[in-house]
């Protein structure tokens, strides 16, 4: 058994497809907006049945802080800037990137539940 993660399901889940047919969009829409669709608009599917809950923001908080605590560690070894730069800088990057992957890890959770439960989407 292969632990390696699909890539097939990481590209749809980057693109906030539906699970099943691939082509609905899976989001309201909005750049910010992660609120779920009740129900595909190209295949049917009942989206209200998924069940991501806060796993999608546990998953970003550790990896946002993997990435970004070393790097602002980093920084302030190498040019010891205020700490007043430090907190523009990070808040920017956190906030940029936070609202540019929430959607596609939601994304993701919901096409792993879909892959691995298809019973509770019925």
């Amino acid at each position: 058994m292969s632990i390696a993660p699909d890539t097939q399901l990481i590209r749809e889940a980057w693109a906030c497809k539906c699970p099943r047919c691939k082509t609905g969009n899976l989001f309201h829409p909005g750049f910010a907006n992660v609120a779920v669709k009740d129900r595909c608009e190209e295949c049917g599917l009942n989206l209200s049945k998924n069940d991501s809950a806060d796993g999608p923001a546990v998953f970003l908080i550790f990896i946002l802080g993997f990435l970004i605590v070393p790097l602002a560690l980093w920084l302030d070894a190498a040019v010891t800037p205020p700490v007043w730069v430090h907190a523009i800088i990070w808040t920017i990057v956190s906030l940029g990137l936070t609202l540019g992957t929430l959607r596609p890890i939601k994304a993701y959770i919901i096409a792993l539940q879909f892959k691995h439960r298809p019973g509770d989407w019925e």
